[in-house]
This record gives structure tokens, C-alpha cells and sequence, in this order.
């Protein structure tokens, strides 16, 4: 390591002023501000402050069953320990962006031999060179070096902390992605688990109208032996058991594929899925406390994810724009040298040190530069309009299952209605049609309704809860 020292401040800042004048940065480009704006209340709804999505998932959901696939899928799920990991890179990264406008420190140790030929520039020189007087230059020469070598880049136009920062900006905006995650397999596996509930109950519905049919269907052979009835009752209504013993098959398969949805969102092979189908009907449909749009910026992960990662393009945005200016920087180091390692400790003729500052800017070829910049500025646009429509979107859900909510309150009174009547109409049919007061048709087409009719009740009670879950994802919570 030679001894220079090559700092001169008068002339380094002429420099830098003639090399400001050719880094001309291209005026940026107005990037429209993004809409934060959502109207003040959701349609036909109080502008009340109390919100679901601040209720913990555990409060929500009251089956102790269903809590625990909840508990074991968010320890064991893929995907959400894939993102963990993926939150784990971005804190690395952080620690890197960090790094990079801190000083390098490096130490280094190294020995040398070399031996030049004697018609050299070189060997001529080291033929008539003595160490000391009467001491030869030792051939061949040998070089032993120790000491420390320190880098660093001056980040006058703040291009490296930017960086840092927005590494933070995308590391909180993983940490939304996961809560986003964590809300959907949340919500997917009380999805399942209320589809596995009405499944159970439209089989135990199905196995009750058999017994009806089947009923019907003696019935019926006992009138064609007194001649009031004919085959072709007969064949009809064996027709209409084979028909609903055929359905409990495609039924049971239904089962079976959520239950291993379920196993898969819990990380695990098929198994049976434990749980409580009794009193499904009866489940009581909670009053949901919506909140008002605003809050929806503050509880969904999604938009809260949209906004990180804007703040983080408008970072980059600046990155990109001091990579027309010149960069800054120093190296300095110093050690011991010299070529026998007894005289490394002779101080000062071993001690070897340096500093060297540098100035770079590009000059000529800029258009790599440029595109950058572009790219960044509309990557920053892009990014204004995925916020705008998160926002958006996450008002769009809430309004639509709002709405939802409220049609099938009334839905699921009118098909209580509806059953309670052709519940009633099986046993008059069978009656006028042992007085020859109706046909088997009638008696077929009531039994048919009945049935439908129950299965239909079943699946808006389904569609009640699984609202209600969707809401309460809509609406920002499951993720705490």
C-alpha cells in the first residue's frame, strides 16, 4: 500500500459543480395524488363507529370445533409458513439496505513473492537499488502486508437511506399480506366448516323423505292389490326412492370433498373432519355492526398492504432520480508492509496508509438511467391506482354483502313458510289420495316440493352464515 494521501477540497468541489451541470435530471412528471375519498356511510346503514372487524376471530366464532381447525391450520398451513418466510426475507433486506450507507471496514493479511527478469524497466531498477548500504535488494522479493482497508459512499442525495426506507415500507407490506392470508384461510375454513354442516343436514333430510317415500310406496302397492291404484303409480314412486337413495351418494361425495378441503388448509392428509351438526338450523344470525367506509383504510390488510407499497414506489421514485447525480466516495487504508516480516514493526518505515476520495457521474451514455426513472414514475402511478381500486373493492364487498345479509333475512322467513306448508300438504295429499280424492301424481309432485323445499331452507341458512364470515372478512377482521 503506497502512502497518498489525494484530497483536495477546491478542486473536488469544482468538480462536482461542472459534473452537476451535466447530470441534468429530467423534470418529473406529475404523478396524480391517490383518492382516499369514500362516501361517509354504507347505504340504508347508521353512521355508528362500532365495527366487527375489531372483534378477535375467537369471539366471533363461538364453536369450539370450528376454533380449533382454525388454531391448527394457522400453526400448520403451507402457504402461510411460506409467507412467513417471505416476512423473514424482507427484514433481511432491510439489514442489507441499512448496511449500504454505513462504512465497509475490512481487514486483510496477505504475504508476496515476486521475482522480475533482469532486462526488465524493473530488474534493471532493483540491479542498482540497495536496501541499506552494502545490502542488496533482496531477490526474489518478498512482501508481507497487514492492516485495514475502509469504503464508504457518502449518501449526500439520501439515495441509500431511501432505500432503507422503503425496504421497510415492503417488509410492513408483507406483514399486511399475511394478515390478508391469515383473514382468508380463516375465513375459508368457517366456509367449509358451514358447507359441511348443511351437507350433514340435507343427508339427515334426504334419509327422513326416503322413509316418507318409502311409506308412500307401500301405500301405494296396497292400493293396486284392492285395484284402486295402477303399476304405473307403482314404478313412479319406486322411481322417486331411487331418485333421493341415488342423491344421499352425491351427497356423501360433497363430504368428503370438503372435508378434505378442510385437511388441506390445516396441512395435513385426509382424515375425519369433527364437528356439531345437530341444531344447524336453529344457529342464531348475529346483528353486524359495520362501521363506516373510512374505517375500512385502517382494518383491511389488502389496503393497508396498497398503501405500503405505494409509499414504497414514491421512495424509488426518488432513488432513481439521484442516480443522476454524482456519487461520493472514500476508500482509506492503513497497515504494515514491508518485504521481511521482522521490519513489519518497525514504525514509521513500514507504515503504509492512503485516502483517496472520488467522484463519479454519468456523463454520456444516460439512457439506461432515464428508463429507469420512467419506469419508476409509472411503477408509482400503477401503484396510485392499485390503492385506489383496493379501496374500492374492499367498499364494493361490504355494500354487496350488506346487501346479501339483508335479503336473505327475509329469503330464509318466506322459506320457513314455505316448508311449513308443503310439510303439511305430504300428509293431506296422502290422505285425499287414500279417499281417491287426488292422484299420485299430486302426492308425488307434494313429496318432491317438501323435499326441495327443505333442502332450499337449508342451504339459505348456509348462505346466512357463510355472509356473515364473509362480512366480517369484508370488513377487515380475522387477521388479529
Amino acid at each position: 500500500m503506497k502512502n497518498r494521501i489525494r484530497i483536495n477540497k477546491s478542486h473536488l468541489f469544482g468538480v462536482l459543480a461542472i459534473l452537476l451541470l451535466y447530470s441534468c435530471v429530467p423534470t418529473q412528471k406529475a404523478i396524480r395524488e391517490e383518492n382516499k375519498v369514500v362516501p361517509e356511510q354504507y347505504k340504508n346503514r347508521a353512521t355508528d363507529t362500532v365495527n366487527l372487524a375489531t372483534v378477535n376471530w375467537k369471539d366471533f366464532f363461538v364453536d369450539p370445533k370450528l376454533i380449533e381447525l382454525i388454531e391448527t391450520a394457522l400453526a400448520n398451513n403451507q402457504e402461510l409458513n411460506i409467507m412467513l418466510q417471505q416476512i423473514a426475507m424482507a427484514n433481511n433486506e432491510i439489514k442489507i439496505r441499512k448496511g449500504e450507507y454505513l462504512p465497509f471496514v475490512n481487514v486483510y493479511a496477505g504475504t508476496e513473492v515476486e521475482k522480475v527478469g533482469e532486462y526488465t524497466r524493473d530488474g534493471a531498477v532493483e540491479e542498482q537499488l540497495n536496501i541499506r548500504e552494502h545490502k542488496e535488494f533482496p531477490e526474489p522479493l518478498t512482501d508481507f502486508s497487514v492492516g485495514l482497508n475502509v469504503s464508504w459512499e457518502l449518501d449526500i442525495w439520501k439515495k441509500l437511506r431511501n432505500g432503507k426506507k422503503a425496504a421497510v415500507l415492503e417488509y410492513l407490506s408483507t406483514i399486511e399480506g399475511k394478515n390478508f392470508m391469515v383473514t382468508t384461510i380463516v375465513s375459508e375454513i368457517a366456509n367449509s366448516y358451514y358447507e359441511l354442516l348443511a351437507l350433514d343436514n340435507q343427508l339427515i333430510i334426504i334419509e327422513q323423505n326416503l322413509e316418507i317415500q318409502q311409506n308412500a310406496l307401500k301405500m301405494v302397492k296396497l292400493q293396486k292389490e284392492a285395484a284402486r291404484a295402477t303399476q304405473l303409480a307403482v314404478r313412479r314412486f319406486e322411481a322417486e326412492v331411487y331418485k333421493n337413495q341415488s342423491n344421499k351418494f352425491e351427497i356423501r361425495q360433497q363430504i368428503v370433498e370438503v372435508e378434505n378441503n378442510i385437511n388441506f388448509l390445516l396441512g395435513r392428509f385426509p382424515q375425519p373432519i369433527e364437528r356439531d351438526s345437530e341444531n344447524f338450523i336453529d344457529l342464531p344470525i348475529d346483528a353486524i355492526s359495520a362501521g363506516i367506509p373510512a374505517q375500512l383504510l385502517a382494518n383491511r390488510p389488502d389496503i393497508r398492504q396498497a398503501e405500503y407499497e405505494l409509499e414504497a414506489s414514491k421512495l424509488n421514485v426518488k432513488i432513481a432520480k439521484a442516480n443522476f447525480y454524482p456519487s461520493l466516495g472514500i476508500n482509506a487504508g492503513i497497515g504494515l508492509q514491508a518485504f521481511k516480516t521482522k521490519f513489519l514493526t518497525s514504525t514509521p518505515e513500514s507504515l503504509a496508509y492512503s485516502l483517496v476520495g472520488d467522484v463519479v457521474s454519468p456523463l454520456i451514455n444516460r439512457n439506461a438511467i432515464k428508463a429507469e426513472y420512467k419506469n419508476a414514475n409509472s411503477r408509482q402511478l400503477q401503484a396510485v391506482f392499485e390503492y385506489e381500486k383496493a379501496i374500492l373493492n374492499g367498499y364494493m364487498e361490504v355494500a354487496n354483502t350488506l346487501s346479501d345479509i339483508n335479503n336473505l333475512k327475509e329469503n330464509y322467513a318466506l322459506k320457513e313458510l314455505q316448508v311449513e306448508a308443503l310439510t303439511e300438504a305430504i300428509d293431506l295429499s296422502i290422505r285425499l289420495f287414500k279417499s281417491a280424492r287426488a292422484e299420485y301424481t299430486e302426492v308425488l309432485l307434494t313429496q318432491r316440493e317438501a323435499l326441495d323445499s327443505k333442502i332450499e331452507i337449508i342451504e339459505t341458512k348456509r348462505d346466512q352464515l357463510l355472509a356473515n364470515v364473509k362480512i366480517y372478512q369484508a370488513l377487515g377482521g380475522g387477521w388479529h
